[in-house]
């Protein structure tokens, strides 16, 4: 499969890309400055491009079968468009391809139905909100964007993203009833994105991943 991927040169990003290569996808790279694509193959296509530009994210989907998304919040305002802003971009060109695959990525801040009551839970909210305000906006509008859409998506709630070696041993599940730990590695963030372009387990929903 061709996969489009967005963020694709930050810390998750990146090793999104090389799982897939690694795997035997496709990649179309949609970064800003191609220049910090830092690997060369005949399956890699860096595309440059601003989520501003429409025509540009309608290029970068063209011929692929699904799209991951490793774009995060900016944890101040103002400077770099909204993380929403840019999902909605990306949405709607996914519509306009016929592409109906979206994985990405959120935070246990944003909630899921199928969370169930519980003090962690809310401190968790509590904390994210507290700590990251903006951050937590920008997350819950593009949360309601994706959940609100026709799309089959999955979006990771991740915990704390921490450097470090691939451990397998990533969990997923909802808060309130499964354990979670309190953090997870990058490398192991990347997997569980890649696993989803087949693993349907989580369709239309937004697991907490941790190690």
């Amino acid at each position: 499969m061709q996969v489009t991927v967005f963020g694709a040169t930050g810390r998750i990003g990146w090793l999104v890309v090389e799982r897939l290569l690694a795997d035997g996808h496709g990649v179309v790279a949609f970064v800003h400055d191609p220049g910090r694509v830092r690997r060369a193959d005949p399956a890699l296509l860096p595309l440059p491009g601003r989520l501003t530009d429409r025509a540009a994210v309608a290029e970068a989907l063209r011929g692929s079968g699904a799209v991951i998304s490793a774009l995060g919040p900016s944890l101040r305002r103002g400077g770099a468009m909204d993380l929403a802003d840019g999902v909605r971009v990306i949405v709607t060109a996914m519509r306009g391809a016929g592409i109906d695959r979206f994985i990405g990525l959120a935070t246990p801040s944003v909630a899921d139905p199928r969370d169930a009551p519980h003090w962690k839970r809310r401190i968790r909210l509590l904390m994210g909100r507290a700590m990251f305000p903006h951050a937590v906006h920008e997350l819950t509008e593009m949360v309601d964007l994706v959940v609100g859409s026709d799309l089959d998506y999955t979006l990771a709630r991740v915990v704390a993203a921490v450097d470090g070696p691939r451990r397998g041993t990533l969990r997923a599940g909802f808060l309130g009833r499964d354990p979670i730990a309190m953090s997870s590695t990058r490398a192991d963030i990347a997997d569980f994105l890649v696993d989803q372009l087949t693993d349907r387990r989580f369709s239309r929903a937004m697991p907490v991943v941790s190690g």
